[in-house]
C-alpha cells in the first residue's frame, strides 16, 4: 500500500511557514507519510491548478482558513477526507473588502488583489457538499477574522468542534493532532 500524502493547504498572505502547519508537521514526522505544505499563490485558480497537481488516491487534507476553503472544494471534488481549521466559507464576500495593493509578510512580496481573483474564489463555490462526512470542521467562536457562525452553518452536515473562545490560529491546535491522525486515517 501506497504511503499517505498529506497536504496542509496555508491561508490568505500566509506560506508553508505558518505555525500551524510547522506544528503538525513536526508530529505528522512520527509517521511513514508524505507531508507537504505547498507554496500557494495569490491567484485562486493557480493556487488551485498546484493543489491538483500534487493530489492522488492517497491525499488527505488540512487547510486553515482561505486553505481550508480550498480544501473543501478538493475534498467534495475529488472525494478526499480533509480537516478544516477556522475555515472561510464564502471568501469571496470578504475579499472585495482588500481590492487593491496587498503585502505578503511571510512571502515577502507586493501584488494587487483585483475583482478576477474575487470571481476566480467564487467560481469554486460549493452551495451543497455532497460528501460531508469526509469533512471535519475544527473551529473556535473568537475568530477575529471570520464569522464562525458561517461555519458551524455551512459544515452542520458534517463532524464538528466547536470551541467558544481561541482565535483565528485555532488556539490549542496540537489537543486535536491524535484525532486529526485517527480521522484522516493516516496510521
Amino acid at each position: 500500500m501506497a504511503r499517505k500524502k498529506v497536504i496542509y493547504i496555508h491561508g490568505f498572505n500566509s506560506s508553508p511557514l505558518s505555525a500551524k502547519a510547522q506544528l503538525i508537521g513536526q508530529y505528522l514526522s512520527q509517521f511513514n507519510l508524505e507531508y507537504q505544505v505547498p507554496l500557494l499563490s495569490h491567484e485562486p485558480l493557480q493556487a488551485l491548478v498546484t493543489l491538483e497537481h500534487m493530489l492522488d488516491s492517497n491525499t488527505v487534507l488540512i487547510g486553515s482558513s482561505l486553505g481550508g476553503y480550498f480544501a473543501t472544494y478538493l475534498s467534495q471534488k475529488y472525494q478526499l477526507p480533509a480537516v478544516l481549521v477556522n475555515p472561510a466559507v464564502a471568501p469571496f464576500l470578504l475579499m472585495k473588502d482588500f481590492l487593491g495593493p496587498q503585502y505578503n509578510p511571510y512571502q515577502n512580496y507586493h501584488y494587487q488583489l483585483t475583482m478576477q481573483h474575487v470571481e476566480q474564489l467564487k467560481s469554486l463555490y460549493l452551495p451543497d457538499l455532497p460528501h460531508p462526512q469526509l469533512l471535519w470542521l475544527l473551529q473556535q467562536s473568537a475568530d477575529e477574522v471570520l464569522d464562525f457562525q458561517q461555519a458551524v452553518k455551512y459544515y452542520n452536515n458534517c463532524r464538528q468542534v466547536l470551541e467558544f473562545g481561541g482565535d483565528h490560529s485555532f488556539i490549542g491546535f496540537e489537543r486535536y493532532f491524535s484525532q486529526i491522525v485517527q480521522f484522516l486515517k493516516i496510521t
